[in-house]
């Protein structure tokens, strides 16, 4: 009855499906997949709701090199950004080509619909890692055993909404997914929160999954590290990939602090290679800050297309060894840090890598006065978010007095 409710979930009817084929030597069978849930019970999507025990088949069947499969839970899945990010995780573009993927796809009701339509493009590419696709609206059940979870569901803040008003709304969203992840995702999942206010909503889910460490939680600010990154670039004359040890600290807001100091052109300081330090101060760091409503400006619409690259980006960096001397941006759980930033907080901040999804924080990077005085403005407006969202963290006496009611990137 519940499957009948959710609408037909294969693109060919179920009772024309015929037995799987197996190739010679071969026993390929109808398997459960790791949630321990039948084919029946499951919300699968197409072809894929026909998986296969690789365990049965000859080992001539399949590639030596191929890893353990990883399932890679996002929300917000009928979404613009999911829309670009999916067949970039499909691919092997994300995780690699010798790796294949099972995606938990979460919506809501009203896009039941469109999670079935992105299921029919996912089928209709034919990506060979691409093993499952399982759709549904219930957290409890679509975060089972996700290994990876891409938050990027969340409310928009609408015209005359408070902050404090976006923040609590998310925040209850988050609350409901931290503790989804809690009960029933992998023990060592990563969560990349991308919906706004992404920091404190990465706190919130954070403090709602105390099973899962706190330091697998970051919040996206890789996209203000590309653009610190781009515009840096255009100013120098060079290209892209010359830019490197780019950070940014702080919240992902207009309160943000895009580090030129400490970053590199070609090897050589950015202060060196940009002699203009007036433009530094005054016109790269406003400009990376609202970057997102400048975007909107122009084109009508929030940046979807950079926003995928940038999840993608982030997630390569912590699955991929981080070059000698350089290091990332990501917004991390703060309690233990080297710089001095109040615990308990995400916080953007420079990490590097082993490749093995874990990071550290690169330390005794130079904070210059220009630069201290921003990062604590972000860590204060930090702070008095989290006094905001105390209700939904576990905390007592809180009370909601933002410093100002600074927009969020990409906001009117």
């Amino acid at each position: 009855k519940k499957n009948q409710q959710a609408g037909v979930q294969c693109s060919v009817a179920a009772s024309a499906i015929q037995e799987p084929v197996a190739a010679a030597g071969a026993q390929p069978v109808v398997a459960a997949p790791s949630s321990g849930m039948t084919p029946e019970e499951r919300e699968c999507f197409g072809v894929f709701c026909v998986t296969y025990d690789l365990k049965e088949t000859d080992d001539d069947q399949r590639s030596k090199t191929w890893k353990k499969m990883v399932r890679v839970l996002v929300s917000g899945a009928a979404g613009m950004i999911a829309n670009h990010l999916l067949f970039k995780l499909a691919s092997g573009e994300v995780f690699g080509h010798d790796q294949p993927i099972a995606l938990n796809l979460l919506g809501s009701e009203k896009s039941r619909d469109a999670l079935e339509g992105v299921g029919m493009e996912l089928e209709d590419c034919l990506f060979p890692l691409l093993r499952e696709v399982n759709i549904g609206t219930d957290p409890i059940e679509v975060f089972r055993d996700v290994d990876w979870a891409l938050l990027i569901g969340a409310k928009p803040r609408d015209t005359g909404m408070e902050r404090a008003d976006l923040l609590d709304l998310n925040g209850k969203i988050f609350a409901e997914q931290g503790k989804a992840l809690n009960a029933v995702a992998s023990p060592d999942v990563k969560v990349l929160v991308v919906g706004n206010p992404c920091n404190t909503n990465a706190l919130i889910a954070l403090k709602n999954a105390p099973r899962i460490p706190s330091k697998n939680f970051h919040a996206l600010t890789r996209l203000d590290e590309n653009r610190a990154k781009c515009q840096l670039a255009l100013k120098a004359g060079v290209f892209y990939d010359n830019v490197s040890n780019v950070t940014i600290w702080g919240n992902h807001s207009t309160t943000q602090v895009p580090d030129f100091l400490n970053a590199r052109i070609n090897g050589k300081p950015a202060t060196d290679v940009i002699t203009d330090h007036k433009w530094l101060e005054e016109e790269f760091t406003p400009r990376v800050q609202t970057r997102g409503g400048a975007l909107i400006q122009k084109w009508g619409r929030s940046s979807a297309a950079s926003t995928a690259v940038s999840i993608a980006d982030a997630i390569k960096s912590l699955v991929t060894p981080t070059p000698e001397g350089d290091w990332f941006s990501s917004g991390v759980f703060t309690t233990g840090n080297p710089y001095g930033i109040a615990d308990e907080l995400i916080f953007s901040m420079p990490c590097r890598s082993k490749g093995d999804g874990d990071y550290e924080i690169v330390p005794d990077l130079q904070i210059d006065n220009y630069l201290s005085e921003r990062i604590k403005k972000s860590e204060n407006e930090l702070l008095a978010e989290r006094k905001c969202m105390a209700h939904l963290i576990g905390d007592d006496n809180g009370y909601c007095d933002l410093p100002e009611d600074t927009t969020l990137p990409g906001e009117q």
